[in-house]
């Protein structure tokens, strides 16, 4: 099909952290196939896509910690404070953004997260699809402690607000939630092509990744890590690339990381919901540290409820309870068919629904 007669899909990728894109680089290179798309995104996002796909670089809004390492909601609101009136006032960012979607012309925008193109997008009338996985805790319907309910509706405000009530709801997660109306079609994990391409194995080691190293890479964790028995590849803290006893210290590399996950015992880890989606992929059990987040700590509830691994602290990691998760490894890894779930396909196929229903609209 020649590109000048595909639908046009503008994509905006939210730039803070690693699983936006990893969601992006999964739908992609079928996207692009099937769509004349033009990719919109930025910081971390833009790092990791721009090596594969033309992409202009927008603003993010970030969280920031305090001197400890741990998540600051002040810090966090006093940083975001101008990107916030950009957004609320069409500031140069959004106005740069609008000017990116006029000469591109989308029939639809397709965002992850990214509140600059659902503003933009809302401003010139252009329908939009949301396409993240923060969606299922907010338009789903979902068990949760009195207090997380509290923390979500608060979460929830910001996040409607950067959304601006989208006319179509695409959310995915590792775990199955009901949508709490029509124009919402809940999806599985989505697992990145380099993902798929991997065969699982087992070498033994255990491998353990930090989002937030600074904060979550305690002394005990490492001691913890140091006394497991087991050869552990670790992701996330600054140190230099290398073996340091039993521990290898490595840089973040995406199909590095995926060929270490694919081949390890066991994965000790932050509790975000793409990890937790590919080692479920691979049959990996996991013992989940969530970050002081109400996602996370969503995330690592689930896994302990399904048995298909363990949940401990933030920051912190008993040494008899690392030995008690890789003793059980086999009982969890046994849980984990019935858990195994790839909502790629049922990605793209509400994708190319929802913009089959909203691009006559847009003509």
């Amino acid at each position: 099909m020649d590109t000048g007669t595909k639908t046009r899909v503008l994509y905006g990728v939210h730039g803070y952290g690693r699983g936006h894109a990893a969601r992006a680089q999964a739908v992609l290179p079928e996207l692009t196939r099937r769509y004349d798309v033009l990719v919109l995104a930025g910081d971390d996002a833009f790092d990791q896509l721009r090596r594969d796909w033309p992409v202009v670089r927008i603003p993010t809004l970030r969280y920031y910690a305090d001197r400890r390492g741990r998540r600051s909601a002040l810090r966090t609101v006093r940083h975001n404070l101008p990107g916030l009136a950009d957004l609320l006032l069409a500031g140069p960012g959004l106005q740069m953004v609008i000017g990116e979607m006029r000469r591109f012309a989308p029939a639809v925008v397709l965002s992850d997260s990214e509140g600059w193109t659902h503003h933009a997008a809302r401003r010139l009338g252009i329908p939009r699809i949301s396409f993240d996985h923060f969606g299922v805790l907010v338009h789903g319907r979902i068990e949760m402690p009195a207090l997380d309910r509290l923390v979500l509706w608060c979460e929830s405000r910001m996040y409607r607000f950067l959304t601006c009530r989208p006319e179509r709801v695409i959310a995915a997660a590792f775990f199955p939630a009901e949508a709490k109306s029509g124009n919402v079609r809940m999806v599985g994990p989505i697992i990145r092509a380099e993902a798929r391409r991997l065969a699982p194995t087992d070498d033994g080691s255990v491998l353990a990744y930090f989002s937030n190293a600074k904060a979550n890479f305690t002394p005990a964790v490492e001691q913890s890590l140091r006394e497991c028995g087991a050869a552990v590849k670790v992701y996330g803290p600054s140190r230099p690339a290398g073996a340091d006893g039993n521990l290898e210290f490595r840089p973040i590399a995406n199909e590095p990381f995926l060929a270490d996950l694919a081949s390890c015992r066991a994965v000790v880890a932050t509790a975000g919901n793409q990890l937790i989606s590919e080692a479920i992929h691979f049959g990996k059990p996991v013992l989940a540290m969530p970050e002081d987040s109400l996602e996370q700590r969503l995330n690592a509830r689930t896994v302990a409820r399904w048995g298909v691994g363990m949940e401990t602290r933030p920051a912190a990691l008993p040494a008899g309870l690392l030995r008690e998760f890789l003793s059980r490894r086999d009982e969890f890894a046994g849980k984990i068919a019935a858990h195994r779930r790839d909502g790629l396909s049922e990605a793209l196929a509400a994708i190319d629904r929802a913009v089959g229903e909203l691009a006559p609209a847009a003509k």
